[in-house]
């Protein structure tokens, strides 16, 4: 059964990007540039996210001028981007743009899933958008000994502890790494086939 999990970092004081939309504070951690595997999901086989990240991606790697690194990041798996705008794609990455709503892209993201599990990467408010369409099984946090003051938040979404159960708690290198089961609201979701049957 497909499950929909939100995998990030955030500095401690809840933001997965700063003021600029910048990632660098990440890498400069020890361990950002290149994170443990306990730090990553494992069991994927669908990556989503938002433009934002895409694009920081893209500028960051130069993957436009070296697509051989795309696997590097993406590994083989499909990659959905939610985006109202034309972007580049490089060369034989597997990039699907979505331009509706997250429940409207549910049934292609879980055909592309084959039973898997799906990533999104980010940001948090299309993380939040998951969640509000009953979409969200899990949410791992890779907490960094970082404080940015402002910048993309974590989750722009209220969600109450009668909904989340800590499944895991550990330290991994510089980072605190939680992770939080998602339960359904009230035991249902409205309207929306989660299970992909």
């Amino acid at each position: 059964m497909t499950r929909f999990h939100y995998d990030t970092a955030t500095s401690f004081d809840g933001f997965i990007a700063d003021r600029d939309g910048s990632l660098a504070w990440l890498f400069a951690v020890a361990g950002g540039e290149e994170p443990d595997a306990d730090l990553l999901p494992s069991g994927h086989t669908v990556m989503v996210e938002g433009s934002t990240t895409y694009e920081w991606v893209l500028a960051k790697t130069d993957l436009l001028a070296h697509p051989e690194k795309w696997r590097e990041f993406y590994g083989d798996v499909p990659v959905f981007v939610f985006t109202s705008r034309e972007l580049p794609v490089p060369a034989g990455a597997d990039v699907r743009f979505v331009r509706g709503s997250v429940v409207e892209a549910l049934p292609a993201i879980r055909r592309a899933a084959a039973g898997g599990d799906v990533w999104i990467v980010g940001g948090g408010d299309l993380a939040g958008q998951f969640l509000d369409a009953g979409a969200l099984d899990r949410i791992s946090i890779s907490i960094a000994p970082v404080a940015l003051g402002a910048g993309a938040p974590l989750f722009p979404r209220r969600l109450e502890s009668d909904r989340l159960r800590l499944v895991a708690a550990r330290s991994v290198g510089q980072f605190a790494r939680l992770e939080f089961d998602v339960e359904p609201l009230n035991g249902v979701v409205t309207g929306i086939d989660v299970t992909g049957s």
